[in-house]
């Protein structure tokens, strides 16, 4: 091989080196794609869809995030935030007051639909939530495991906010 072909390989092993590592880099500290696993969270997200999260978000109430179980490291967890540090949840019949505040939930409409006449889709409940910690639901709480169960998680455990649903290709979304 000449030099200009030399030349030419190496150039192309640093362009291909130098965006492997830019790839890495804005993985692992910027936004990473996530696979939702389960039903949790319908029908918000279906079990399979793909999700884009932002690691560099800010949490406020009502996001969408990702965060690690409070079971294991390894496990994922996809819930909508509800309650920010000191914030005090509350609710009753099937009505979320945040600081005793009365919210629309209009995520749950449709699963609300579903529940059998006098039923509930939430139990009744009212938590303060401590600095340092998030209040969280699925959408589907009737079918979630969530602050319900395992109670408030830790901030230092959310990985990212949901930014953009991108499979199936045909749902592509900015999830609200």
């Amino acid at each position: 091989m000449n030099n200009t072909a030399l030349r030419e390989a190496f150039s192309w092993i640093k362009s291909i080196l130098f965006a492997l590592i830019m790839v890495l880099i804005c993985r692992e500290f910027i936004f990473a794609p996530v696979k939702v696993d389960g039903k949790s969270m319908m029908p918000t997200f279906e079990n399979n869809n793909r999700v884009m999260i932002s690691k560099i978000s800010k949490v406020e109430r009502f996001d969408l995030i990702v965060f690690r179980s409070p079971y294991s490291e390894d496990t994922q967890y996809i819930k909508r935030v509800i309650g920010l540090p000191g914030d005090t949840v509350e609710i009753e019949n099937d009505i979320l007051y945040i600081n005793s505040k009365e919210v629309n939930e209009n995520y749950l409409n449709t699963n609300k639909e579903d529940v059998p006449s006098g039923a509930l889709l939430t139990e009744n409940l009212k938590v303060v939530v401590p600095n340092g910690y998030l209040y969280v639901l699925g959408d589907n709480r009737r079918n979630s495991s969530d602050s319900r169960e395992f109670g408030v998680i830790k901030e230092s455990s959310v990985i990212g906010e949901v930014k953009l649903r991108f499979y199936p290709i045909d749902e592509i979304t900015i999830p609200k």
